[in-house]
């Protein structure tokens, strides 16, 4: 007697990081689905590229208007889904988002539009040049779950608005968030085709890259970068990868410890440090060294950890478990080579499971995990130095650059120290903000990833370069072109000589010897 055999499938889970509530389930993409999704964008790409700029930024701009008047249930979903505190949210996710729909309406129009390309080589004049900016087709996007609204959204917007398609793979989990990013997008007037959402896990992730998507954009860890790039270089895919940071903060002798006391706890404890651009390696110099070690720790004292939905909660949990534990062995193995935890260092299971209390840490070095890999936890690391050169040599020990900080009194001495920073970004005087900077680009440099996303820089990434070029005389041979002789060589050389010789004189003998030049006999 026959029976059915079942296979039993993973359910992709979304669930809220601070109480454990399952939110929704849902079944993976299967390769398949993945596949079939970018057919279909393929098939509404042409016809969204044809809308024209000038439509596609007027979807923008009622995108902008949607989102705007759905905020507060936007930042309610982020921190329902992801845990951050809702006014977190509010301003480092839906507010980005807002600005960078202004920027790209601003600014897309002109940037995209066509350019002469002059021809300064008199060889050339006959020539007309236009540069051209087109999309690149279908655009894949694999983003993470730390800004799970933010940085797909910012991606998307780019490649919507140059006249791609895109097929967005979000984290197994902050799925809903993304399905809500489509959703608004709908509602704006973006076909459903041109910008779609797979959910799913690793498996689904791969098919993305694996499909006849024409550009890759991952956020995500070193490790899957690497891969994802081994893979996109068997086919030349283009790809831009933002693989994370270790972010350095240098607080100079001349510094405000009050002021760099504040940016150092909001910047490690933000999202509970759960951002690429966290404070994660603090150098002080040793003369401010103990204040500013007291200042933090008292501060990170009064810092309120709980369920972010709680309008008086400023850290809320990690996303899951593994980050827990990833924290955890940090904090542990640093303690175990001689640092002093001065706050924190602990779980906090009276709050839930994924609770780790913000933790400041002393006397680190470079031989811990904590100061060479990425923590991306609530963990502010502090280590002094005697020089700038020192601070600087310091920062640059890192496989990473993504971003870094100078805290100091003196704004150009800050810019000064900052050109000797390998890092994407420096920022002096703050921390982390950056990424709300819709002009600025957004990427690193090191294993911190290739390619830029935000700002005209991003925008670029969403587009192939074409040049074309048209003669202005079609019925004319043109006079390099076959039947060389020892005349003609002659001639090129005084035509040569009247373009590049250093004296006039000789550019005036050249351009004796080219007389002819156009006129030429036995042109083929």
């Amino acid at each position: 007697m026959a029976t059915d055999v079942q296979v039993a499938i993973r359910k992709i889970t979304s669930a809220n990081p601070a109480t454990g509530e399952v939110l929704r389930e849902f079944d993976p993409a299967t390769e398949a689905e993945v596949s079939a999704a970018v057919d279909r964008a393929h098939g509404a790409q042409l016809a969204w590229h044809g809308l024209g700029v000038r439509q596609r930024i007027a979807i923008l701009d009622k995108f902008r208007q949607v989102l705007h008047q759905n905020k507060s249930d936007i930042a309610r979903l982020i921190t329902t889904e992801a845990g951050k505190p809702k006014v977190e949210a509010l301003l480092t996710e839906v507010m980005v988002v807002l600005d960078a729909a202004r920027f790209y309406s601003q600014n897309s129009y002109d940037f995209l539009r066509d350019r002469k390309v002059p021809h300064a080589n008199l060889a050339m004049k006959t020539k007309s040049g236009r540069l051209l900016r087109e999309p690149h087709g279908v655009v894949g996007i694999i983003s993470p779950w730390n800004y799970p609204f933010s940085i797909p959204a910012t991606e998307t917007l780019a490649a919507l608005v140059a006249g791609n398609a895109v097929v967005l793979k979000p984290s197994e989990f902050t799925s809903l968030i993304a399905l809500e990013l489509a959703a608004l997008l709908r509602r704006a007037g973006v076909p459903k085709d041109v910008m779609q959402v797979v959910v799913g896990d690793g498996s689904t992730g791969s098919a993305l890259v694996n499909a006849s998507i024409d550009k890759l954009v991952f956020t995500g860890s070193v490790a899957t970068g690497k891969r994802i790039a081994q893979v996109a270089a068997a086919r030349l895919l283009p790809v831009v990868l933002e693989l994370g940071g270790k972010d350095p903060m240098l607080v100079l002798n001349d510094a405000d410890v009050d002021v760099a006391s504040s940016g150092a706890v909001w910047g490690a404890f933000m999202n509970a440090g759960q951002a690429c651009l966290s404070v994660e390696r603090c150098y002080v110099h040793r003369s401010l060294y103990q204040p500013f070690l007291e200042a933090c720790a008292c501060k990170v004292a009064r810092l309120r950890v709980g369920d972010g939905m709680d309008p008086q909660t400023d850290v809320g949990p990690l996303i899951n478990q593994r980050q827990v534990c990833d924290v955890e062995a940090h904090v542990e193995d640093a303690q175990l080579h001689g640092a002093r935890v001065l706050a924190g260092g602990t779980r906090r299971p009276d709050l839930g499971p994924h609770f780790y209390a913000p933790t400041v840490i002393a006397d680190v070095t470079h031989e811990m995990r904590i100061m060479r890999e990425e923590t991306f936890g609530p963990v502010l690391p502090v280590m002094p130095f005697e020089t700038d050169d020192e601070a600087v040599r310091l920062a640059n020990d890192s496989d990473y650059g993504l971003a870094a900080s100078v805290w100091t009194r003196d704004r150009a001495r800050g810019e000064a120290l900052a050109r000797h920073i390998h890092s994407g970004t420096v920022m002096v005087n703050d921390a982390v903000s950056c990424f709300g900077v819709s002009e600025a680009p957004h990427g690193g440099v090191k294993a911190s990833g290739i390619g830029r996303t935000h700002g005209l820089f991003g925008l670029e990434e969403m587009v192939r370069i074409k040049y074309v070029n048209a003669d202005r005389l079609p019925g004319m041979k043109k006079v390099w072109w076959y039947g060389y002789s020892e005349d003609f060589s002659r001639q090129m050389e005084g035509f040569v000589d009247m373009m590049f010789a250093r004296s006039w004189g000789k550019r005036f003998q050249g351009a004796l010897r080219s007389t002819g030049i156009l006129t030429r006999k036995g042109k083929i």
